[in-house]
């Protein structure tokens, strides 16, 4: 007997579904998505072969570019306007509701307290202009100067959020010196445990690191 053909049939999906999810996974990462704010300056950091990550969360910045200038930040908006708080009760800073607003959610600082408030005051474009001919945040070796105006922001800061993890990020351009008064006012405040931010880096063959690498992997 003849066999009866059954009649070919192209195969439908139904791509409504698919869509759907595409659109709650776009709209998702468009809410979730954490921007990496702008940095006032250009570092190029040294390279190491450390691994250590540092934490996404409660950071203290201290940025040093190639000519030594100071700036800082903390990644916390709503510690942001804390810190503000407290530097303007303890330095007379003068500023308004509207310009500790700015300051809140404005990424880094290199201004010296003087020129603050002119600086939060003034338009997005003209603080750019200001950052980039800034002297950058006055440090000096003792926490008690008055010219070490960094000591007050770190002091502010940890009162604020004690749970601040501090970070200095300097340029590998930079004179020791810079970076050593920034260590030094932080060992005037007793604060020992920070990092230095670097570029990852391979371990040299032969070196005790490499060693030290190679023993980890057997075990």
């Amino acid at each position: 007997m003849p066999h009866a053909k059954l009649p070919r049939k192209s195969t439908h999906i139904d791509m409504t579904a698919m869509c759907d999810v595409a659109f709650l996974l776009l709209t998702f990462f468009m809410l979730a998505t954490k921007f990496k704010p702008e940095e006032p300056v250009v570092v190029k950091t040294p390279s190491s072969i450390s691994d250590i990550q540092l934490p996404d969360v409660d950071i203290m910045l201290l940025t040093v570019d190639s000519r030594g200038r100071i700036f800082f930040s903390i990644d916390n908006k709503v510690k942001r306007r804390a810190l503000i708080e407290d530097l303007d009760a303890n330095n007379n800073l003068k500023l308004t509701d509207l310009e500790k607003t700015a300051f809140s959610i404005d990424a880094s600082e290199g201004i010296p307290f003087s020129q603050l408030k002119s600086y939060l005051s003034a338009g997005p474009d003209e603080r750019k202009i200001m950052q980039t001919n800034t002297g950058g945040i006055p440090v000096d070796t003792t926490v008690y100067s008055a010219q070490n105006e960094l000591a007050q922001w770190i002091k502010s800061a940890r009162n604020t959020n004690p749970k601040l993890r501090i970070c200095i990020k300097a340029d590998g351009d930079a004179s020791y010196p810079y970076v050593s008064k920034i260590i030094k006012t932080l060992e005037g405040w007793k604060i020992f445990k920070f990092n230095l931010i670097t570029n990852l880096k391979g371990i040299p063959p032969g070196t005790a690191a490499a060693q030290d690498a190679a023993a980890a992997k057997k075990s």
